[in-house]
């Protein structure tokens, strides 16, 4: 039995944190939320005591839009193109710890070549290797030389797209990614327009439905995304509403907003910390478009497609600070990285929040991250599946000590 005491434990952002609080763990699970004095009586004198001091513990957070693939340099795509599998895999367990050294305690990798996902899936859940929980989708489904071909998932039409579903139902993926528009890092693919029509969008919504499996939908342009979501995907990836420039949110449709509303679908609008270094005019038609959406009760969840150009898997927290930049508060942002996302991920029974019954995936920061989202950018304990995990120190230029 563990007790890990901290001077505000947050149980879940709209909660009213417990000031000296603790939470008692056992056999990977919360077993007890209270107060320190209550939960060490309850926990007998035998426990052993970890205590975080003045720090804030909260539920660990969850980045639903990553690529453990990419290596968040300045071109991903070149890298995985001439990676073999075995560096591929070096890179993803990489990849994952960094996440994790990040506060990111579940994730959802949207797009790895092969089956790769899921050799890191297995080693993480057996704990060969450090880092978060990770729900694979395996290759993206996509057209014949779409966005991330490289990856290994074309298919084209319903015989070949009803099949991309059950092979990957059949190699045991937790869902099916669909690249419903092209993308701004395969050259030759266009963003704004449509890779699959309705009908073929349908199957593979038809299908995975048939063996439980979610939906997640790459879409920046707005045809896109109207067939996205009238073929009713679980969640929207980026929602960027591009037109024919490329710009986000000059092809905002209200009418298609208020089906996803209607629908209950989730929009990750991957934010990132490169919002802080994107020109003037693209970053007023992010925020817009974010805005809009968030004023019209779209459900955001948290990602950051963290492994694309220049974003490292350990800026997490600069895509939550865009969001907020967005005009999100945080009590919204922290909900979106918790508990909204474990719901939209199907994980919400045992993820998301410090309940008794959830997993033990914890973390903890100075400060108090409702006041101030930028203390989630220097996490300084982390506890996966009732384990604290240690890091190790880094210098300047890198190197390990």
């Amino acid at each position: 039995m563990l007790i890990v005491r901290a001077r505000r434990v947050i149980t879940a952002a709209a909660e009213e944190p417990i000031i000296d609080g603790a939470v008692l763990v056992d056999a990977g699970k919360i077993v007890g939320v209270g107060s320190g004095t209550d939960m060490e009586k309850q926990a007998g004198p035998n426990a052993k005591l970890i205590d975080l001091g003045a720090r804030t513990l909260l539920p660990g957070l969850f980045d639903s839009h990553v690529h453990l693939g990419f290596d968040g340099g300045p071109d991903p795509v070149a890298l995985m193109k001439s990676s073999s599998d075995e560096q591929q895999l070096v890179l993803m367990l990489r990849s994952a710890r960094e996440l994790l050294r990040a506060g990111v305690t579940t994730a959802r990798d949207l797009g790895a070549r092969g089956h790769l996902a899921l050799v890191v899936q297995e080693a993480l859940a057996t704990g060969m290797a450090d880092g978060p929980e990770i729900l694979v989708a395996n290759q993206p489904v996509t057209t014949t030389g779409g966005h991330c071909w490289f990856m290994g998932g074309e298919a084209d039409g319903r015989d070949e797209v009803r099949r991309a579903v059950r092979e990957r139902h059949k190699a045991g993926a937790n869902l099916v990614k669909v690249m419903s528009t092209g993308g701004f890092m395969t050259q030759g693919s266009a963003p704004w327009h449509a890779q699959f029509p309705l009908d073929e969008l349908q199957v593979i919504v038809e299908e995975a439905t048939r063996v439980s499996m979610p939906v997640a939908a790459h879409a920046h342009g707005t045809p896109g995304i109207r067939n996205a979501v009238e073929a009713g995907v679980t969640t929207i990836e980026h929602c960027s509403w591009v037109g024919d420039h490329g710009l986000p949110g000059e092809a905002y449709a209200d009418d298609v907003v208020e089906k996803i509303v209607e629908k209950n679908i989730r929009v990750c609008c991957t934010t990132n910390a490169r919002f802080k270094t994107i020109d003037e005019t693209r970053l007023e038609g992010m925020k817009r478009r974010v805005s809009l959406m968030h004023e019209a009760g779209v459900k955001f969840i948290a990602g950051t497609d963290s492994g694309i150009n220049l974003t490292p898997h350990g800026a997490y927290a600069g895509g939550l600070e865009a969001l907020e930049m967005c005009g999100l508060d945080r009590t919204e942002i922290l909900t979106a990285a918790t508990t909204e996302a474990a719901s939209a991920l199907g994980v919400g029974e045992r993820k998301g929040a410090i309940r008794v019954g959830m997993d033990a995936d914890m973390i903890a920061v100075v400060g108090n991250p409702l006041d101030d989202l930028s203390v989630l950018s220097d996490v300084t304990w982390v506890m996966r599946a009732g384990r604290a995990i240690e890091f190790p120190e880094v210098d300047e230029t890198g190197a390990l000590h």
